[in-house]
């Protein structure tokens, strides 16, 4: 994918991701691996206003040419998730509101629902907290990550990667539709009945040949 498509893609997924709500007030931030660095959205733009020459292209080492927009403040989270997990072609960073209101509680999503599984595990963690933009959120977020494709921040957002920015977009909707289904069960005072290891495996079975 060149780098022209790929700034093209991003922008795309930032309107969409932006008229959903899931990156209220220029929040969140969206980036894709090209070669050695990445692709980001920059700080502090609305993404309604967002152009392709606004995206920065940072380096392995986190440093971006002159000229360059500011890179967005979570630039060390997307460095340290390319440097450590080689599956991630594309992070998508949300601030989505139910989401981002289950990661306030400092609560995961259990199996309650088999799409869990969409985060490549039994449940989706809520990683500890640290201040945004930090090296130690960054670290943080990969613990969470560990073993997993999505994760909540706690007191922040969420974070999706994925082979393709398409899937990394469409894991954070799951997210978003996941912690909202479990908000709802726990407002009405029920207790979500968790899928057994079993029930996971086979429903794990089924999704290996689901779409083929």
């Amino acid at each position: 994918m060149s780098e022209v498509a790929i700034r093209a893609a991003i922008v795309a997924a930032a309107k969409r991701l932006d008229a959903a709500g899931f990156m209220p007030s220029k929040s969140g931030n969206i980036s894709v691996r090209d070669g050695d660095g990445f692709v980001v959205t920059p700080a502090a733009l609305p993404y309604a206003l967002l152009t392709e020459a606004d995206l920065v292209r940072v380096t392995p080492d986190g440093s971006a040419a002159p000229g360059q927009r500011r890179p967005s403040s979570e630039w060390r989270l997307h460095q340290a998730i390319y440097a450590a997990r080689p599956d991630a072609q594309a992070i998508v960073h949300t601030h989505s509101p139910k989401a981002t209101a289950l990661s306030c509680a400092r609560r995961g999503l259990p199996p309650f629902h088999y799409m869990i599984l969409s985060a490549g595990g039994p449940d989706i963690r809520c990683a500890n907290h640290a201040t945004f933009g930090t090296s130690a959120l960054a670290e943080n977020c990969l613990q969470g990550l560990q073993g997993r494709r999505a994760v909540l921040l706690a007191n922040h957002g969420a974070v999706a990667i994925g082979a393709t920015l398409e899937k990394a977009e469409t894991l954070a909707r799951e997210v978003e539709n996941l912690a909202g289904q479990y908000l709802a069960l726990l407002a009405a005072g029920l207790d979500p009945v968790l899928l057994t290891s079993h029930e996971l495996d086979e429903a794990a079975d089924q999704f290996r040949d689901y779409g083929r």
